[in-house]
C-alpha cells in the first residue's frame, strides 16, 4: 500500500509541469474564442490527442497511480487552462469510470477504446443519467430497460438531459430503470453502441458557462442493445435485484445503484476541476493587485485586497488537500466513513465560486468584461455546484453519512 504523502514525486511533477504546459500553450489561448463559439473545440481535443494526452493509456496510467494523486493532478492542471475546454478533453472520462465502476474485464476491455479513438480519428463518449424530472432525484428516473428474452435485447426508452457530449458521443452509457418499483435500487448501466438506431439528440443546451463542451438531450425511442451490453451483466444484475428486494421488505436502503457508483468515483475529480478554476482566478488577480495602482501604489499594498487574496490561496489550498486526501483513500481502498469524496466536491465546489467572484472584485470594471479571463471563470465556476451532484445533495449524502439516518 502506497504511503500518504504530500510531496509528489518526480514522474508526478513531470506530468504535472508537461500538462501545465499544454495547458498554458494550447487550451489557454484558444479559450476566449471557443467559449464564444459555443462548439465543441474538435481541433485542441485532436492536439491532446497528438500529444497523448486525450488517450485511455493517459488516464489509465493517472487512474492507476498507487498515490491516488495522478488523476486529481492531472485534473486541476488542465482546468487551469479552461474549464469549457477541459471539460470537452476530459468529459469522455466519465463514461469511462461508467464502464470501470460497473462493467466486466471483457466489457472494459472491449468498449472504453472505442470511446476515445485515436489521434487520427477522434472519438467522445457520454454518460447519461439524468432527466427533465430525475436530476438530483435519481429515483424518479423514468427512462426504461425491458428485457427481451427471446432476443436476448435490451429495449431502451425514455430522455436523458445534462448529457456531456450527448448525441455527438461514438459510445453512450445510459442508466435506465429495469425495475421502477425499487426506485434507484433498480437501476442498471448500458453501453449503447455506435450507430444504434432510435438513439438520437435532442436540445443542445446554451450555458452560462463551460460553452466549449456540448451538453445536449440525448432521446431513446425503442434502442435495442445486444444482452452483452448490460454493465456487469445479468447475472450479476439479477443477484442485486434479488438483494435489493429483500432489504425492501425488511425495510433496509443500503444497496447502490449504478449511477451512483459513477458519481462517488468522479466527485473528488470534479472537486479538482474546481480547484484548478479556483487557482487560474487567484493568479490572475494576484498578477493584477501588484500591477495595478491606484492612489500611486499597487493595489495589493491596500491590506482589503491583500487579505482577500490570503484567504482565497487559504480556501484553495485547502480544497486541494480535500481532494487529494479523498483520491487517495480511493486507490487504497479506505472507505468514505464520513462521505469524504462528497466533503472535497462540495468545499472545492463552493470555493471556486467564491474564489472567482472575489477576482472580479479585485479587477473591479477590467474583471466585468471579457478582456479579462475572470468573467468567463466566474461563468465556469458555477456548474462545479450543480453537476454531479448540487452542493445540497453534497451536504445531504454528509449529514446522511454521519448520522447514520434517511435525512430528508
Amino acid at each position: 500500500m502506497a504511503e500518504f504523502t504530500l510531496e509528489l514525486n518526480d514522474d508526478q511533477k513531470q506530468v504535472r509541469d508537461w500538462l501545465h504546459g499544454f495547458a498554458e500553450d494550447v487550451i489557454r489561448p484558444a479559450a476566449a474564442e471557443w467559449d464564444e463559439r459555443e462548439e465543441t473545440p474538435w481541433p485542441v481535443i485532436q492536439e491532446a490527442a497528438k500529444v497523448g494526452i486525450y488517450s485511455l493509456d493517459f488516464y489509465a496510467q493517472q487512474f492507476f497511480d498507487p498515490t491516488g494523486l495522478g488523476i486529481p493532478m492531472a485534473m486541476e492542471e488542465l482546468f487551469w487552462g479552461d474549464a469549457g475546454i477541459a471539460l470537452s478533453i476530459v468529459g469522455t472520462g466519465l463514461a469511462a469510470v461508467g464502464v470501470l465502476a460497473n462493467g466486466t474485464e471483457e466489457q472494459i476491455g472491449t468498449w472504453i477504446p472505442q470511446m476515445y479513438g485515436d489521434a487520427d480519428d477522434v472519438k467522445v463518449a457520454a454518460f447519461c443519467s439524468s432527466e427533465p424530472d430525475a436530476g438530483s432525484d435519481v429515483a424518479s428516473m423514468r427512462t426504461r430497460a425491458v428485457y427481451d428474452e427471446a432476443k436476448d435485447e435490451w429495449v431502451l426508452n425514455g430522455t436523458k438531459t445534462w448529457a456531456t457530449n450527448g448525441g455527438i458521443a461514438n459510445v453512450h452509457v445510459v442508466v435506465a430503470a429495469v425495475d421502477a418499483e425499487l426506485g434507484s435500487k433498480g437501476h442498471a448501466s448500458f453501453i449503447v453502441p455506435p450507430g444504434t438506431p432510435g438513439l438520437s439528440q435532442g436540445q443542445k443546451f446554451k450555458k452560462h458557462g463551460i460553452r466549449a463542451s456540448h451538453t445536449a438531450e440525448v432521446v431513446l425511442e425503442d434502442v435495442r442493445v445486444p444482452g452483452h451490453c448490460l454493465l456487469g451483466g445479468k447475472e450479476k444484475l439479477d443477484e442485486r435485484l434479488a438483494r435489493a428486494r429483500e432489504k425492501a421488505k425488511a425495510g433496509g436502503d443500503r444497496v447502490k445503484n449504478a449511477a451512483m457508483a459513477t458519481f462517488e468515483a468522479s466527485r473528488p475529480a470534479v472537486g479538482a476541476m474546481a480547484v484548478g478554476t479556483a487557482r487560474a482566478a487567484y493568479e490572475v488577480a494576484l498578477d493584477y493587485a501588484r500591477t495595478r495602482e491606484q492612489f500611486g501604489r499597487p493595489i495589493i499594498d491596500n491590506q482589503g485586497v491583500a487579505f482577500q487574496l490570503a484567504d482565497m490561496r487559504t480556501q484553495i489550498d485547502a480544497a486541494r488537500l480535500l481532494v487529494w486526501r479523498a483520491s487517495w483513500m480511493a486507490t487504497t481502498g479506505k472507505p468514505f466513513t464520513s462521505a469524504e469524496g462528497s466533503m472535497s466536491k462540495l468545499y472545492a465546489s463552493e470555493v471556486a465560486k467564491k474564489v472567482t467572484a472575489q477576482a472580479i472584485q479585485i479587477l473591479g470594471g477590467n474583471g466585468y468584461t471579457r478582456e479579462y479571463p475572470v468573467e468567463r471563470m466566474h461563468r465556469d465556476a458555477a456548474i462545479y455546484t450543480i453537476f454531479e451532484g448540487t452542493s445540497e445533495i453534497q451536504r445531504l449524502v454528509i449529514a446522511r453519512t454521519l448520522s447514520g439516518l434517511p435525512i430528508r
